[in-house]
């Protein structure tokens, strides 16, 4: 708690505009009315998620250019109207911000807020990667308020209102995943509000699902990655994860499980001087266990990784034989076959595909 009570009256103003620059973003403020100024802010974290309450008298708060290049990373902020009213305005946009509106704001960008009498609020700011929203949706919401009488907003005052009231009584274990539902929650409002009727895609997801499988794609070989890691990265929830790989027919485990077999099976096909070992393969894309990834390269791929390797083999030495003498080898299977079939994983789940196709 940050308040000017015991502050010289011929201070107070200085202390204040210091107090809400470092609890929330670099601003100036400026009281608007006579007399000494009096203003109070109690801060609390929950994870990554800031919750600020402001009670204080009239002014003006300002964020210019010049404050945002002070800042080292971007966040968004939502704001609830407790007492009192305000002006808001960002991009462009102006509104009349009354008790029980929400406000959606971009710290990046400049913006304004006139209190024209005493009032109070949450703030919750949290990064603004967290969200992983479209700044395009972004810019639709911000500079307007949002009311709370029904609809998604009807829902989330009263959630908003809780939370700030109890944060600092929450215990550290609960926190993250308390922190991550916030994040759901303002995700939904911001792609709500830019794509009224539900007419457009959820773009916040897609988005989102396209950051998560590039994000697998470069940590294959690491064998911590796991649904876990990946919520944490990304700064959501673990219920979220899952959510945004709805209707993609495959969890987020099968995929990380998926991708580093077709990296494994595209290696022990590779033609090479020197052939790298099984194990040596597996460990390169991330599993640990030989044993394991055994079992599921041969459930995978209806075939061990060492008679992959070696059915591979025997498909590029029958490729470079002209095309009438094309037979395989012995023991790979029945003479005057011509060619070989390979599954990727999502088709084998055992079935005998490795076979040569049928004789003439």
């Amino acid at each position: 708690m940050l308040t000017t009570a015991s502050v010289p009256d011929e201070d107070k103003v200085a202390y204040w505009n210091d107090a809400v620059s470092r609890t929330l973003v670099p601003m100036t403020v400026a009281p608007q009315g006579d007399g000494p100024f009096d203003g109070r802010i109690a801060t609390h974290h929950l994870g990554y998620l800031q919750v600020s309450t402001l009670e204080a008298d009239a002014e003006r708060i300002g964020r210019t250019p010049a404050l945002i290049t002070r800042s080292s990373e971007a966040l968004m902020a939502v704001g609830v109207q407790i007492s009192g009213t305000a002006t808001f305005v960002q991009d462009g946009r102006r509104a009349e911000v009354r008790e029980g509106d929400l406000v959606v704001y971009d710290t990046t960008r400049p913006y304004s807020f006139d209190y024209p009498r005493r009032f109070s609020a949450h703030v919750f700011q949290l990064p603004r990667r967290t969200l992983g929203v479209p700044d395009s949706d972004i810019r639709r919401v911000t500079g307007d308020a949002i009311g709370t009488q029904d609809g998604f907003g009807a829902m989330l005052l009263p959630f908003l209102e809780n939370l700030a009231s109890s944060a600092g009584r929450y215990p550290a274990a609960v926190t993250n995943r308390l922190a991550g539902n916030v994040v759901d929650l303002f995700a939904t409002l911001i792609t709500e509000r830019a794509h009224p009727g539900g007419a457009a895609p959820d773009t916040a997801r897609s988005h989102l699902l396209l950051r998560i499988r590039e994000h697998i794609d470069r940590n294959l070989g690491d064998p911590a990655l796991s649904p876990e890691s990946i919520a944490r990265t990304f700064r959501i929830s673990i219920r979220y994860l899952h959510r945004v790989f709805e209707g993609e027919d495959i969890t987020v485990a099968r995929l990380i499980q998926q991708r580093r077999l077709e990296e494994c099976s595209r290696e022990l096909a590779r033609r090479a001087r020197t052939a790298p070992t099984v194990s040596s393969v597996a460990q390169r894309w991330g599993f640990v266990s030989p044993a394991h990834f055994s079992r599921a390269f041969r459930a995978a791929y209806g075939v061990s990784p060492r008679e992959w390797r070696e059915l591979r083999t025997a498909h590029d030495l029958i490729g470079r034989l002209p095309a009438d003498t094309r037979t395989a080898p012995a023991g790979v299977a029945g003479p005057g076959n011509r060619a070989i079939t390979f599954p990727r994983p999502d088709q084998a789940h055992g079935a005998p595909h490795h076979r040569l196709a049928s004789s003439r």
